[in-house]
């Protein structure tokens, strides 16, 4: 069974490997230009949801997705497969146990906190804050994960033990 620490950095892998799924589909859908089929597709779970607070956002959403003209949907398109290949370097490499993707992880998500919180106080949203708060804490707890371990004497783990494991 693993640690708890490394449970939690699993789960963190788990969370950008599922953003990157997210952001491929949206970016496939906007490089081949179906924004049409994609609209139908976000309009049919609108209805199928029925009434719930994000609806008008997401309408408005919707709108805006279909006034872009077919280059700006293509590069949409491509910026989401290329942040969706970050994402998908990261949780692979957080799955794998590799400090180099915690320190990715920590780097590219500390990179998009101060957007967050542009974002926020332009159009607070608790989402927003729930999604900014997540991104600090992901980005504490594997800065705090990486410093105690670089303290922890070689050699020796949390106990004064056995060889640590890496």
């Amino acid at each position: 069974m693993a640690k708890g620490g490394e449970r939690v950095v699993f789960w963190i892998g788990v969370f950008k490997l599922a953003k990157a799924t997210l952001l491929t589909a949206l970016g496939v859908i906007g490089v081949i230009g179906m924004k049409l089929r994609l609209a139908h597709l976000v309009g049919k779970a609108i209805g199928w949801v029925g009434a719930f607070p994000g609806r008008h956002l997401l309408s408005r959403a919707l709108g805006r997705l279909m006034a872009l003209d077919p280059h700006a949907t293509r590069l949409l398109g491509i910026l989401c497969l290329g942040y969706a290949s970050v994402f998908l370097v990261e949780g692979i490499g957080l799955l794998r146990g590799k400090r180099w993707a915690e320190w990715l992880t920590v780097f590219v998500t500390a990179s998009f906190v101060p957007i967050e919180i542009y974002e926020l106080v332009g159009h607070f949203r608790p989402g927003g804050v729930a999604a900014l708060l997540l991104n600090v804490g992901i980005v504490i707890y594997l800065v705090l994960r990486r410093l105690r371990e670089r303290r922890r004497p070689l050699g020796r783990d949390l106990f004064g033990g056995g060889m640590a494991t890496v």
